[in-house]
Parts: structure tokens; sequence; C-alpha cells
């Protein structure tokens, strides 16, 4: 995996972490809703040994608000605010059409005009370098996890996922 994916951007925990686990995923995915407390809760846990990077894969094909979120989530990534924008659109996946993008965005306290529309779009490269990059990688659905290179299969449970941090050693 070339370092260029695992680039610091969209990063839970230590940046210096040991093992990295990256997530394709989708913010209109219910999947990656379900999954998303467990990978945090991994973090939390794992005394600064493992990282969560995240990379946008949107499914626009069947989530007609994934790209618009993605771009949403970027904007307030160039803010800092990524992790809070993340959480909030896989909590409120039925209302992710721009005016509750904007909404989202007043709540953390960014420009509403940023995260929705034209202002977004200037997050559509970084959007789509995600994208290719997961096509490179055999992603097809979401999420797709990888743990230290390794493609996770299977269902993301806490003991899974920590067997496979411990099978990176």
């Amino acid at each position: 995996m070339t370092d260029d994916i695992l680039a610091e951007r969209n990063v839970y925990g230590r940046p210096d972490a040991e093992v990295t686990v990256l997530e394709f995923g989708d913010l209109e995915c219910p999947y990656c809703r379900a999954a998303a407390p467990v990978l945090r809760e991994l973090v939390d846990t794992s005394d600064g040994r493992v990282r969560l990077v995240w990379r946008h894969f949107p499914l626009f094909e069947v989530h007609p608000y994934a790209l618009s979120s993605a771009l949403a989530a970027e904007a307030a990534g160039a803010q800092g605010r990524f992790w809070e924008m993340h959480d909030e659109l896989l909590s409120h996946q039925d209302r992710l059409a721009d005016a509750d993008l904007r909404a989202a965005a007043v709540a953390l306290g960014l420009d509403p005009e940023d995260v929705a529309g034209d202002g977004a779009q200037e997050y559509a490269a970084a959007v789509s370098a995600d994208y290719q990059a997961g096509i490179a990688l055999g992603v097809r659905g979401t999420p797709t996890l990888f743990v230290g290179g390794e493609q996770f299969h299977g269902k993301p449970t806490l003991e899974r996922l920590r067997e496979a941090v411990e099978a990176v050693r």
C-alpha cells in the first residue's frame, strides 16, 4: 500500500501509531454507520498503537447523497472538523441534502457555504483520489477495511479487529 493512501488526512488516533486501519467508506452507508463506533473503540482502547484513516468511497449509484456528503466532510476537514462532520452525517443519514449539510456546518461552527454546493467542489479532487485509490485496491463496497495493509474480511467486530491488529506484529 502506498504512503499517499495513508497520508496524514482524516486520521483518528495517533498519527504515528504502529498499526493503521484504513477504511474506505460512504457516509450514507448504514454498514459504515454500524462500524464507526467499533472502529473508534478499537483506536480508543489501543493505547496509541492503532490509528484509523478514512478514505471516501461514495457509492453514488445507490446512495444519492454520498458524494455531496463526502465533499462536506472534506470541507469540514480542511477546517479541522472532519471527524465531527463524519459523525454528524453518519448519525443523520436520512438528512443529507444540501440544506441539511449546511445546517450541520452551522451546528459545528463552520461556514455553511463551504460545505455544500459550489463551495464544496474545491474538495472534489480529494474525494476522487480516494475513490480511485479504492478501485486500485479492489474496493467494491463499504466499509472496506485494511488492517496493517491486509484486507479485512467479514463483519468488523471489536474482537475480530483486535485479532487482525495482533496479527500485524
